[in-house]
């Protein structure tokens, strides 16, 4: 999950809740006089967008002669808001707003509406904009807040309200349809916008851009970026747009390349939390525990992220404590909360997550938006997958197959599958695939992958993967699994060296009759001359390990005469 950094135009697209201050750069400071010796003024600084600029010029000036000028203070919040200093935005207009009453605009009331906003207090903003007068800016105002306190009813009634005729309300629509996910609707608002303005919204070929990222179009997004570097080649948002898409479709090593751009003028991250957060992406988790915590109040992806690191470090439990509270809203939050769910559910045996999990992963891949999304179609494999219907995780894993075939944990669940299902050829082929080291020392691995050995002919090789393993619980149903498996298929040389470890591991009477079974099905194949003779010693020597039985002396007693018989001595070791 990567943070794409939005553009701020007004109320058509919104930032993060909370942004931390810009650091505010040297500028020349004129003199206490008010003259203008090196030719600084407002008008410049805002004309180029340098807002910290006109910040120091005009701080300078309300601390002099203008602290209660209208004009200076208009200006100054203005500036500040435009810096996404919003909580300085605030302090300056509520100052405006308590002078003299013939003096105030009462558009500061939605100015201030829309700084509240963006520091995620929303209520407040509903407050001061229904103070405002009523214009199409308020009722733009009011149609975010309501959608962000959730007051649908509300957010219909303003949504109504919005004109086709007016650019601001369309691009204010077009952002609402993004933050609900809408990506393809909000394309299409774009899109007609630029069809008249092209030069003029050119920056809103990003947002186009920025929706067919969300689309999973990472090359149709990187085309439509290019007319915009042409325009503005060292934009922070446009750069690290690219870095993402090159991310998605490369790796983290391409991602982080670039960035160079705007990295070398930089010289390092600093305080842009979004370039901090992306190069833990980029770097696949490197400093997360360092970086992530602080910015998950201020970057939404920053808490999936921690989420998705905890969960590479089986740090299950941290990762359901961050996820607890959230209120699912994205396909990506419905999910990680049915990874999560299943992860804890399952280690715990507790049913109610594992059920949880499975309508977390229902929802998204039934959904309209993402069923045919690869994303979608993971999602259903995996609720079937929980509800062992391996069939139909089989069909939704095969549509997606060519997308993932690299992907270790999209083999991992692909194989178990295939082996549920009895493909054990093709999932033997299937598990062979999986990369990581983690995952081929599992015991479900193993197990799978042991299993698939036995019914293909390999009872070896499951073999090998046994005497792999450390001595403990694990290696124990290990063995377990190969006498039982190989026994079924009529592997009974292995068969009968797994219960005999068995048996000497723990004397059951229970081990016993498998090892007898296995060892005389042995002896049966031999004499069909369906199996090594050769072997016939080490199922001997087996027995000989059970010397206080009548049975085994009695077996052994056979299986000597009979190799003594057809050329085959057997010496004697007692």
């Amino acid at each position: 999950t990567l943070s794409t950094e939005r553009i701020q135009r007004g109320l058509s697209m919104f930032l993060p809740a909370k942004k931390p201050k810009k650091a505010i750069r040297k500028v020349p400071v004129p003199d206490s006089s008010g003259s203008d010796q090196k030719g600084l003024n407002v008008d410049g600084f805002v004309a180029k967008r340098d807002y910290t600029g006109a910040i120091t010029l005009l701080e300078f000036k309300r601390q002099t002669k203008f602290s209660k000028d209208h004009k200076i203070l208009s200006l100054l919040a203005y500036c500040y808001f435009h810096n996404c200093e919003y909580e300085n935005a605030v302090k300056i207009y509520d100052i405006i707003l308590k002078g003299e009453a013939t003096l105030v605009d009462p558009c500061h009331y939605l100015h201030k509406a829309a700084a509240l906003y963006y520091q995620g207090e929303y209520k407040e903003a509903k407050e001061e904009a229904l103070k405002g007068p009523q214009t199409r800016l308020q009722n733009r105002i009011l149609l975010h807040c309501s959608h962000k306190l959730g007051e649908d009813q509300e957010l219909m009634k303003y949504h109504q309200e919005l004109s086709d005729e007016s650019t601001e309300d369309q691009l204010c629509l077009a952002s609402l349809q993004y933050m609900r996910s809408n990506y393809q609707e909000a394309t299409d608002i774009y899109k007609k916008v630029l069809l008249g303005n092209k030069q003029e919204y050119i920056a809103l070929q990003v947002y186009v851009a920025l929706c067919y990222y969300k689309l999973d179009y990472y090359d149709v997004s990187l085309d439509i970026l290019g007319p915009y570097f042409s325009v503005d080649p060292t934009s922070m948002t446009a750069v690290n747009l690219k870095a993402c898409n090159h991310y998605k479709l490369y790796n983290g090593k391409a991602g982080e390349g670039e960035l160079k751009v705007v990295l070398d003028q930089l010289g390092s991250p600093g305080d842009n939390v979004i370039l901090k957060h992306n190069l833990v992406v980029f770097r696949n988790g490197e400093n997360a525990l360092k970086v992530l915590p602080p910015l998950v109040d201020v970057i939404p992806e920053a808490r999936l992220n921690l989420v998705i690191y905890h969960l590479r470090n089986d740090d299950i439990q941290e990762a359901f404590d961050l996820l607890d509270s959230l209120e699912p809203t994205t396909p990506q939050e419905y999910i990680l909360k049915g990874v999560v769910n299943a992860s804890l559910g399952q280690a715990t045996e507790n049913a109610e997550m594992v059920k949880l999990a499975q309508n977390f992963f229902q929802l998204v891949g039934a959904s309209a938006s993402e069923c045919d999304t690869i994303p979608g179609r993971q999602c259903m494999a995996s609720c079937f997958f929980l509800l062992k219907q391996f069939e139909d995780v089989l069909i939704y894993l095969k549509s997606v197959q060519a997308y993932s075939h690299n992907d270790p944990i999209f083999n991992y669940n692909y194989g178990i599958a295939q082996a549920a299902c009895g493909k054990f050829v093709e999932a033997e082929e299937t598990l062979l695939l999986v990369s990581s080291e983690k995952f081929r020392s599992e015991y479900t691995y193993l197990s799978w992958l042991g299993r698939c050995f036995i019914m293909n002919g390999k009872p070896r090789d499951a073999w090998e993967c046994y005497l792999k393993m450390e001595c403990n619980t694990e290696s124990f149903n290990m063995l377990i699994l190969i006498a039982n498996d190989c026994y079924k298929v009529g592997e009974f040389y292995f068969a009968a060296k797994a219960f005999d470890v068995l048996e000497r591991l723990d004397p059951s009477p229970e081990y016993w009759e498998g090892k007898r079974g296995a060892c005389a099905g042995f002896f049966q194949k031999v004499i069909a001359g369906k199996a090594d003779k050769g072997q016939l010693v080490d199922i001997i020597g087996m027995l000989k390990n059970n010397a206080v039985s009548p049975q085994a002396e009695f077996i052994v007693s056979v299986m000597k005469n009979w190799a003594n018989e057809n050329g085959l001595p057997i010496e004697d070791t007692d």
